[in-house]
């Protein structure tokens, strides 16, 4: 039993020492970018990687390589060139959020909506899509909602006065609201029911929220993340993702997002360090990166996961991408030898049991790169 335990020990310490080893590609205006400082970013259904710059939307075609540019000169419908939020919907959408509004890209032409002809506030926060293909705008006055055809506002005393920073919707289609100083608030068609420091969140300041597959909310706030379990009664921190230099600590959280292995990854940004990243969260450790293991800036400013499980990010300075990082390897054992598990899945990886001999195999992208043979 103990060589099984020393072999998942290995691939745990071998996986690690890999995950730094990925490649990191960074992308600039010389490759097609309208502007190296990029607030914001989003992958579609075909994995074309849509970026909000300060001079307008840039969309990168990963499968042809080609770049295309939306700007307002272009395109009158858009309501700025400096776009803050940007989000794809289940339909192909297109939308974007700026301090004039929102607008909406069918594919062939812009339209903008703000406080004339829906918004509550023409300030956008976040953008978020329902599972009813519904539209969820935070604003600095609250959250519009669209259904395609009306619009519904809500704000103060409902929600916070210092507005909307995050939308989230759960398995039994709830709302939950983040506020840049007012916290969380969960919704559930009826009532408004709030969540601070005072039962338990790790900050009044919530900036981002993404509910998992367990629904588990996953709530970035200016202090790290508060993790509020399924059943909502109690919550969970991390405050570490991202490791800095004592006495500074601080891990204020830009946004949250989880990949198609179920890791979770925030974009961590400390402003008066002038320092940040991204860091990853595989159900047991953080493993973080930044400008010195090759990210293209230190002002993070968002990310965005593509169906290969490639790592977007947005900064003021380019746009990186991390290649496929893997999931840490299961940590489940039995204790008969020969009822190891016969495989265990670590994005390419496999261990097959063999005449009571442990083979494993490292792929890459199909090809074996590393096998080793443990008796």
């Amino acid at each position: 039993m103990i060589r099984y335990i020393y072999l998942a020990l290995f691939l745990q310490l071998f996986l690690v020492k890999n995950l730094k080893s990925q490649t990191i590609t960074n992308y600039y205006i010389s490759d097609g970018l309208l502007d190296n400082f990029v607030e914001c970013v989003a992958v579609d259904d075909n994995d074309n990687i849509w970026f909000g710059t300060i001079s307008g939307v840039s969309m990168y075609e990963q499968s042809s390589g080609n770049w295309i540019s939306y700007t307002v000169a272009n395109y009158p419908g858009m309501a700025s060139n400096i776009i803050k939020e940007i989000t794809v919907t289940a339909n192909g959408e297109v939308w974007i959020g700026t301090d004039f509004g929102a607008s909406k890209y069918d594919g062939n032409s812009w339209i903008t909506y703000n406080s004339t002809n829906g918004l509550n506030n023409n300030q956008v926060k976040c953008i978020s899509e329902d599972q009813n293909g519904g539209i969820w705008i935070g604003t600095n006055q609250g959250v519009s909602y669209y259904d395609g055809i009306n619009w519904t506002s809500f704000g103060f005393p409902d929600l916070h006065w210092s507005g909307v920073s995050g939308v989230a919707f759960d398995s039994q289609g709830d709302k939950w609201f983040g506020a840049p100083l007012g916290g969380l608030i969960h919704y559930d068609g009826t009532t408004f029911a709030p969540y601070d420091t005072s039962n338990g969140l790790l900050s009044q300041n919530v900036t981002d929220i993404l509910i998992d597959a367990q629904d588990k909310k996953w709530i970035g706030t200016g202090s790290g993340i508060s993790v509020l379990n399924s059943s909502n009664t109690l919550f969970t921190h991390h405050t570490k993702m991202y490791i800095l230099s004592p006495p500074d600590t601080l891990n204020p959280v830009v946004e949250i997002e989880q990949d198609g292995l179920g890791n979770i990854w925030t974009a961590i940004y400390v402003g008066y360090l002038a320092e940040g990243g991204v860091a990853y969260w595989n159900g047991n450790q953080w493993t973080d990166y930044d400008h010195t293991d090759g990210i293209a800036g230190q002002n993070v400013k968002g990310l965005a996961i593509d169906s290969q499980n490639n790592v977007w990010i947005a900064t003021s300075t380019g746009v990186s991408k991390i290649s496929v990082i893997p999931n840490l390897i299961s940590d489940t054992f039995y204790d008969q030898p020969r009822n190891l598990i016969r495989k265990i899945d670590v994005l390419g990886r496999e261990i097959n049991e063999e005449n009571n001999k442990i083979i494993f195999y490292l792929y890459n992208d199909g090809e074996v790169i590393k096998k080793m043979t443990i008796h």
